[in-house]
């Protein structure tokens, strides 16, 4: 695995070819590490 594999994100750039490990258009918000914000629930008075 390296730059003659067409498999990896090194061997595409070095291919200079697109796929799903290197798409052309980066998709938002998928980085590893980042958190959702959940929004706060209401609470229904009884």
């Amino acid at each position: 695995m390296g730059k003659g594999d067409k498999r990896t994100k090194k061997g595409k750039i070095n291919a200079g070819s697109y796929g799903n490990i290197r798409p052309a258009t980066a998709k938002k918000g998928t980085k590893k590490g980042t958190v959702r914000q959940e929004q706060p629930v209401e609470k229904i008075a009884e």
